[in-house]
């Protein structure tokens, strides 16, 4: 996915400009345009034929979010639900100048579906996809700052961005730029570090907290914002505090009598607590690193999708385990111990048992490569059929 949207080489990429600066890349020094992920027609039909419902759309107007009421309605008999798409009205406001934003496609059209996946394993946090589209001469949205890191992909038309130095750094999700309103206006009185203009094909990466507006020039103007979620070391802190939930000593209450709003007595419990929690780091160290990383995981899972599963197709597939082949399925985060004589394979959602003589198998299947039922280490023909028949029925392997 990374080849596809930045012009340097993805070492050069992560040293010099993943969270730091922004990149401008041009139709010619990247491998393709991006009509393949979204195009005019493919724009028509999520609005005429998918059942797109809000809020996996929404329309603004000169930085203003339109009521919903402006472009949803119900969808007549047996899809009485009052939140569908009403193409008519998405192409009333439209003509008037509107922009439409089509919000989660990884989750609703195929092409994205997989390059949001793809994008997961190559930046390794967690990633989404809209789509803005903008008529002739019009902008969505005031100056502002994303509090997620974004790869713009020009999809069609032209769009005139301005962007300029953050107001504030790395904002965090509880950080928006509405907090910020009177820094921007004053910054966006600067020099821009970037004002151009993107064509089809064209690419712009910018870090969260960098400030940007755009305005589409004299045709209608299609982009992806391909939206990344950085994981912080707010996030591994956090993480830290809720493994130490596990301790009794910070459970344990205050002293009676603790007066929070003397500034004095605050800092010194401060203090105590703090000179508290260097001691337990320092003592176990790696028990804590081993319950942060696990919280960071199952936080990375929550955030993630596994590829999806075709039911039908897999239940036929459980059907004729013994000679399906399978690998794991993309995605889909777990862990292996062995206790009691079992081997446990924990996901996000449960914890799965199996006798102790699956570990190889199961081990060998985590580590991406397929096999068939006659194939798996540590088993024969039957005891692998077994495995792949429950695997595959409860999502865990997929048919390859």
């Amino acid at each position: 996915m990374l080849t596809r949207c930045v012009a340097v080489d993805t070492d050069v990429f992560a040293a010099q400009y993943w969270g730091r600066r922004p990149l401008l890349s041009r139709s010619d020094a990247l491998p393709r345009d991006f009509t393949d992920l979204l195009s005019p027609t493919a724009v028509d039909e999520l609005i005429t034929s998918r059942g797109v419902r809000a809020p996996f759309l929404r329309m603004a107007k000169e930085g203003s979010l339109l009521a919903r009421e402006c472009y949803v309605d119900a969808a007549g008999f047996g899809a009485e639900m009052p939140d569908q798409v009403d193409s008519a009205r998405v192409l009333a406001q439209l003509a008037s100048g509107a922009t439409l934003v089509l919000q989660g496609l990884h989750r609703l059209w195929p092409p994205l579906i997989d390059f949001v996946r793809d994008a997961v394993d190559d930046l390794g946090h967690p990633v989404q996809a809209n789509a803005y589209i903008t008529p002739p001469g019009n902008r969505g949205f005031d100056a502002h700052y994303d509090v997620h890191d974004v790869f713009v992909l020009q999809v069609s038309g032209a769009k005139r961005w301005i962007v300029h130095e953050p107001v504030h750094p790395d904002p965090l999700p509880s950080q928006p730029w509405t907090d910020h309103r009177a820094a921007i206006a004053a910054r966006t009185n600067d020099a821009p570090v970037i004002d151009t203009t993107l064509t089809a094909g064209d690419a712009l990466y910018l870090p969260r907290g960098w400030l940007h507006s755009a305005v589409s020039e004299d045709a209608t103007s299609i982009h992806l914002t391909i939206g990344v979620s950085a994981t912080t070391g707010i996030d591994v802190l956090r993480a830290l505090v809720d493994t130490l939930a596990d301790t009794a000593e910070f459970r344990a209450s205050l002293p009676m009598g603790v007066d929070p709003s003397d500034a004095a007595e605050a800092a010194a419990l401060a203090t105590k607590v703090l000179a508290s929690l260097a001691a337990t780091v320092g003592d176990h160290s790696d028990a804590l690193s081993d319950g942060v990383a696990d919280r960071l995981a199952r936080r990375h899972a929550d955030r993630t999708r596994p590829v999806a599963v075709a039911p039908l197709a897999t239940l036929d597939a459980a059907r004729a385990a013994e000679t399906t082949r399978v690998r794991w399925r993309r995605g889909l985060w777990a862990t292996l111990a062995e206790a009691d004589g079992r081997v446990r394979l924990r996901l996000p959602d449960r914890t799965m048992s199996f006798p102790a003589l699956c570990g190889p198998a199961l081990e060998a299947l985590l580590s991406g490569a397929t096999f068939d039922a006659s194939t798996l280490p540590g088993l024969d023909a039957h005891d692998g059929t077994v495995l792949v028949r429950r695997l595959l029925r409860e999502a865990v392997v997929v048919a390859a």
